[in-house]
């Protein structure tokens, strides 16, 4: 368990929650909406938005599932997607844990 965040993490925090809340009206839904679709508390979406860090994981992931951008993120992370990821893929990981070309 974390008992610290970093300010660079917190800032991170809270533009992540801007960006949710945002995303949340651009699709013109209320909070009550999306915390239902998430299947989550109204209070627990609302500390997502204003970015307090002590929400879980899989909360966040279920807010990005309702909004629609799960699959965006998952790709973001995916160090497949990046020029660094794949070039010491292919020179430090063993055959049996590289990743086709064709996935």
């Amino acid at each position: 368990m974390v008992t610290h965040t970093s300010a660079r993490a917190s800032r991170a925090a809270r533009q992540i929650g801007d960006n949710l809340t945002l995303w949340r009206k651009l699709h013109n839904l209320t909070a009550a909406q999306i915390a239902d679709r998430a299947g989550v508390s109204r209070t627990t979406l609302s500390k997502l938005e204003h970015g307090e860090s002590g929400v879980s994981l899989g909360v966040v992931l279920e807010v990005l599932r309702a909004l629609g951008q799960l699959d965006a993120v998952v790709k973001a992370t995916d160090p497949y997607e990046s020029d660094l990821g794949r070039v010491r893929a292919a020179q430090e990981l063993p055959q049996r844990v590289r990743r086709r070309e064709s996935i």
